[in-house]
């Protein structure tokens, strides 16, 4: 048995992807049975809604102390000039009946203690070469910086400093460095850390996504440049200039310092091999991200489709024979358009098979989504969700370029039409009175004949496969994370139920690394128009014909899925990954 202290910004409340993690982890069987105890660990952010806790034993300022450690704990905030709370947080997982309490510290570092603070950034210059005076302007360096001394002082509090069960210090992604840093500087003194493992966690390689997303070329640059700089022996700062001007590398880069190292897929691997030659040699251990695995009977499977397109004929005046889905953030890293790319071509083959087809995009930037009057009044107004006008409570920030596209494309379509609802939720309080009554979130999963998730940069992607459980069609770029485990689940066998667009394949070899760097927006559009013509044939040639089609697709999915679980995840990858760290 052993302890682990996860330190991340979603300690009190999922909020992303790593908390989507977090719950994958632990509501698992093999989790439950090999971890002894589980901390979260990270700030406590202004306003911070700690009702999400199922309870709070320490929180001075609120006048609660009902822990046996409130004394050490309130010298902890004397000695730092901190904030602490310390709680506990339930997960659950109904479907399986497992329930995982874990303790949770929170440390508000506002008015943390400036001489403290100096020394620490003063150690972690001496010992690792951290520069912190560049980065006293980002917010979040100084955050996670200020957090990991009083954090560690409470951990060794609760946990007990004699203990000598292990102890892993898992940073997922940059937040947890400093105190992984600080966990090091104390063994190597000699001190209270004899038993304590660090981890990184990298859920991405941050200093990667700005490359990729920030310059026209995308992945089918950057993918390309980074083969050929390898074969160079050549690293970041060679290809791209130095790194180091973001805040996130300089902690990142310290990673191959941990005991061993966490990737979520294997293109993470990659990257992170690209960033130092320490990382080079490496033992970078593969720990996928899990999917869920749903048992599904074909007619929950078509009543969730009818459902989708009695939408569909309400707004657009007829019943599709296919419902296309992306259900995504709105960020330029998912690469929305290339489903229009894969539409066009698509279009004519459907219309020559006399079918037809919707595709409805579930995407917002307001992540909190609209209220739900002004969604009805746009509704009653002028048609939303098939007819948009720019400006709130409607269109705002990128919602503006993906409306446009979206409305050229229906302009020139025959046989599919796309309905952008830029709304979070998917019911009628949510979206309107024209959506069926009957209609829930998870019919946008179970009623899908195919879910796209073409993105530029994706370190894994959950919510593209989440939808293979119930039979539908995962249309996934190569450069996503979860290709590597379904090639792992399917033993590399091709499957109907995955479709995977390579659109980092160029015609001819390029005579040098800056033809590949020179790779730009007119050229990455070109290989997309070609690529995503064989996409459309595929598609096509895997869409289900009949009833007995789709309950073959639910089957396969549904096997493919189990094999991906998180319960796999954790006893294949996750735990053995944990071992390596004593090694």
């Amino acid at each position: 048995m052993s302890i682990v202290v996860h330190v991340t910004h979603e300690a009190i409340q999922k909020m992303g992807g790593i908390g989507a993690v977090l719950e994958g982890l632990l509501t698992t069987r093999s989790y439950n049975e090999a971890i002894q105890r589980t901390f979260l660990v990270g700030p406590l952010f202004p306003g911070a809604d700690l009702g999400a806790l199922d309870s709070v034993l320490y929180h001075a300022a609120a006048g609660i102390k009902e822990t046996p450690h409130a004394s050490a704990l309130s010298d902890i905030e004397t000695t730092y000039h901190v904030e602490l709370v310390y709680g506990q947080r339930r997960f659950e997982n109904r479907e399986h009946n497992i329930t995982t309490l874990t303790d949770v510290i929170l440390v508000n570092v506002a008015n943390s203690n400036e001489d403290l603070t100096g020394k620490f950034k003063w150690e972690l210059y001496e010992h690792f070469s951290i520069d912190s005076a560049r980065y006293e302007s980002e917010w979040e360096y100084e955050d996670y910086v200020r957090l990991a001394e009083p954090a560690y002082h409470a951990l060794q509090v609760l946990i007990g400093e004699e203990t000598k069960t292990p102890v892993y210090i898992i940073s997922h992604e940059f937040m947890g460095m400093p105190l992984a840093l600080k966990t090091h500087i104390e063994r190597k003194n000699g001190n209270t850390a004899a038993n304590m493992r660090t981890v990184f966690y990298a859920h991405e390689v941050a200093t990667i996504r700005p490359i990729v997303e920030g310059h026209t070329g995308h992945d089918v640059r950057f993918y390309n440049a980074l083969d050929m700089a390898k074969s160079q022996n050549m690293l970041i700062g060679d290809v791209f200039g130095d790194p180091f001007w973001y805040y996130k590398h300089a902690l990142i880069d310290k990673a191959h310092l941990c005991d061993t190292i966490f990737a979520v897929g294997d293109l993470v691997v990659d990257e992170l091999r690209f960033l130092a030659h320490p990382f080079e040699t490496f033992p970078i251990n593969l720990v996928y991200n899990g999917i869920p695995a749903f048992e599904l009977r074909l007619d929950e499977k078509l009543e969730s489709k009818a459902r989708l397109q009695k939408y569909s004929q309400t707004l657009l005046d007829y019943r599709p024979d296919y419902v296309f889905t992306h259900v995504t953030r709105l960020v330029k890293s998912k690469g929305l358009w290339r489903d229009l790319q894969v539409l066009t071509h698509l279009d004519s083959l459907l219309t020559s098979n006399d079918k037809t087809a919707v595709l409805f995009i579930l995407s917002t930037e307001i992540a909190s989504g609209r209220p739900h009057e002004d969604i009805h009044e746009m509704e009653r107004e002028y048609g939303w969700p098939v007819h948009h006008k720019i400006g709130y409570p409607d269109l705002v920030g990128a919602e503006i370029d993906l409306n446009n596209g979206v409305s050229a494309f229906n302009l020139q379509s025959k046989a599919i039409k796309v309905v952008f609802v830029n709304q979070f939720g998917w019911d009628q309080a949510a979206c309107g009175t024209r959506m069926p009554i009957e209609m829930e979130f998870m019919d946008i999963r179970k009623g899908s004949d195919a879910e796209f998730g073409q993105s530029i940069y994706e370190p894994f992607g959950i919510a593209q496969v989440e939808p293979l459980s119930f039979g539908a069609i995962c249309v996934v770029s190569n450069v996503c994370g979860c290709c590597g485990f379904i090639k792992h689940a399917t033993a590399n066998r091709e499957v109907s139920n995955v479709v995977i667009a390579d659109y980092t394949h160029l015609n001819s070899s390029p005579k040098s690394l800056e033809n590949v760097l020179d790779i730009g927006l007119v050229e990455r559009i070109q290989i997309e128009v070609e690529n995503s013509r064989d996409i459309a044939a595929k598609l096509l040639g895997r869409l289900p014909r009949k009833p007995r089609d789709v309950e073959d697709m639910i089957k396969e999915g549904y096997e493919i899925a189990s094999r991906m679980s998180w319960e796999v995840v954790v006893k294949d990858y996750f735990l053995p990954g944990l071992e390596q760290a004593l090694k």
